[in-house]
């Protein structure tokens, strides 16, 4: 067995990289910029109203006598005349300016009288309520450097630009295979020595919840020839995650099967709990984990490990860390480390019950994992503990 720290820098020294590819915008969401961007165009590309009101010369207004109305402009139209002095639009929010307007006045501080413009507003300036061209970036700026991150509001941005693709360190392909003569899928009725399958779509969840679909899901017999199969399928995936099978049971046929087929081990067994006979392995096309089959156990491993994997493959760091004092003290067995289901409270950390690898009821409402190190067993309440925010 090896320990947490070792674990994480093998996947670390073992782990695939993406390569770089140009896709759709909306595709980009959660991936990382692999090039800087330059603004297209100026943005905004015109000087344009930032209030429904109406657009005037303050510098010809002579501030005491009415305006003459001569027009009106809706966004997405264009303006074709020119105010002269004492002239004023009736203008929309992102509206033109026209030629000759500098000033835009709320239609809430007027007084209209058919098409006479009082204005009532005592703090009107200059250059009020107008969106200049380019305030937010002109043409040729930097608009985004490379190595961020892709946001919703970063793709609404780009598209404001007029960008529909970016160069983005692609995500992982991810295949999934569940082990067990025991699972059947929620919503069927439930026999006698069976239970329904939560791991497959627990893992899929929390893929998406990375923005990345998985692309193929099997469920296979604790047979030896369905199991060597079922991988040979799924090799071609950048990660294959395995459930059910890693442990040393009669039926725990997942290592030798993974031999098989051609995957070499790097470590199986990790000094920790949950989760302690974790698999991981490396084969020419990919990286493959098996994980135990308790639902606790893979999610744990899910945020810590399969995390990292992900986030070095598309240049991301998926696993922060913070430290948080104790809410209570704790007790544990010295040898292991523990990953434990928290909730992060206004004063650090609480541990929740319910911890054992089989049970999700407290990971279900868990905000966190707390890491409590190897060869401590006893943690006083206010004890500073590393702490895994769930993303």
């Amino acid at each position: 067995m090896i320990s947490v720290s070792e674990a994480i820098r093998l996947i670390k020294k073992h782990a695939i990289h993406s390569n770089s590819g140009e896709v759709p915008l909306l595709d980009a969401l959660g991936c990382v910029a692999a090039e800087s961007i330059l603004a297209l165009t100026d943005t905004p590309p015109f000087d344009n109203s930032a209030m429904d009101g109406y657009a005037f010369s303050y510098e010809h207004w002579d501030k005491t006598s009415p305006l003459k109305i001569v027009g009106e402009i809706q966004a997405g139209t264009k303006s074709d005349y020119t105010l002269k002095t004492q002239e004023a639009s009736r203008i929309f929010t992102g509206a033109p300016v026209p030629e000759g307007a500098d000033t835009v006045v709320m239609q809430e501080k007027t007084d209209r009288k058919e098409n006479l413009l009082i204005i009532t507003d005592p703090n009107i300036q200059a250059n009020l309520n107008i969106r200049p061209q380019g305030s937010q970036t002109k043409q040729g700026d930097l608009a985004l450097s490379k190595d961020q991150l892709i946001t919703p509001a970063t793709i609404s941005y780009l598209a404001g630009m007029g960008l529909d693709k970016i160069k983005v360190y692609k995500k992982p392909t991810v295949g999934i295979i569940l082990t067990g003569k025991e699972l059947i899928k929620p919503g069927q009725t439930l026999e006698k020595g069976k239970i329904y399958e939560s791991n497959g779509i627990g893992l899929q969840a929390a893929l998406r919840n990375l923005h990345i679909e998985t692309a193929s899901i099997l469920t296979v017999d604790d047979k030896e020839e369905e199991l060597v199969n079922a991988i040979k399928k799924m090799m071609y995936f950048d990660i294959l995650i395995l459930t059910g099978g890693v442990s040393v049971g009669e039926y725990d046929l997942v290592p030798a099967a993974l031999e098989q087929c051609g995957v070499k081990k790097v470590f199986h067994k990790i000094k920790q709990k949950p989760g302690k006979p974790i698999y991981f392995g490396v084969h020419s096309k990919g990286i493959v984990f098996g994980l135990p089959g308790n639902p606790a156990a893979v999610m744990s491993s899910f945020y810590y490990y399969i995390q990292t994997a992900i986030g070095l493959f598309m240049k991301r760091d998926l696993v922060k860390k913070i430290e948080l004092p104790l809410d209570k003290e704790y007790t544990k067995r010295p040898g292991l480390t523990y990953f434990l289901n928290g909730k992060t409270t206004q004063t650090g950390v609480e541990i929740l019950s319910s911890q054992l690898s089989y049970m999700l009821n407290s990971f279900a409402v868990a905000d966190c994992l707390v890491e409590l190190e190897e060869d401590k067993e006893f943690f006083e309440k206010g004890t500073l503990v590393d702490v895994l925010k769930f993303i």
